[in-house]
């Protein structure tokens, strides 16, 4: 396990966008990682990490992101609407789009049934379930900083060509 002192002084230390709709989750999230010596940015929703993939002028590194992202009000999911409240897997897909090399971890509370709800088979991305303890949590991102990046993709269920996008 790495720890504060591991990560060289020289380089700058990876910086983690953490976004999850539980404040406590994402105070806890910021607490641990920056105990172990990385950068760390909140974000309370998919649409405020849209906006701070986009605009934020440093590095990403890793995107740690709930699952379930509830959007805050009822919400059309449209395409010209840059930031929207989307669930935690198609965040991932759209951040990716943004920032190239980002790596990325899902979490949730409820693993099986969240994953097989947004059609995400087990083992083909980065899973943190909760309730997690610090050390299964830096040493994934510690594994995760450590492979290279991979492309994601958003598998859209068959829909009738009139069908709209509800989120909410």
């Amino acid at each position: 396990m790495r720890d504060q002192q591991d990560i060289p002084s020289s380089e700058a230390p990876p910086t983690i966008l953490v976004v999850d709709d539980e404040l406590s989750i994402t105070k806890l999230c910021k607490a641990l990682l920056e105990g172990s010596g990385f950068t760390v940015i909140e974000a309370d929703g998919s649409s405020q990490a849209l906006k701070i993939c986009t605009q934020h002028h440093g590095p990403i590194d890793l995107l740690l992101t709930d699952l379930v992202l509830p959007p805050p009000a009822f919400q059309l999911s449209s395409t010209s609407n840059q930031f929207p409240h989307v669930n935690g897997h198609e965040l991932a897909v759209r951040a990716t789009m943004i920032r190239s090399g980002l790596r990325i971890i899902l979490m949730s509370g409820n693993p099986d049934k969240e994953l097989n709800s947004h059609g995400i088979r087990r083992g083909t991305l980065p899973f943190l379930a909760k309730p997690f303890e610090r050390d299964r949590l830096i040493t994934l991102v510690h594994n995760v900083l450590a492979q290279p990046a991979t492309t994601l993709a958003v598998e859209r269920r068959p829909c009738a060509a009139n069908d709209t996008d509800w989120f909410g």
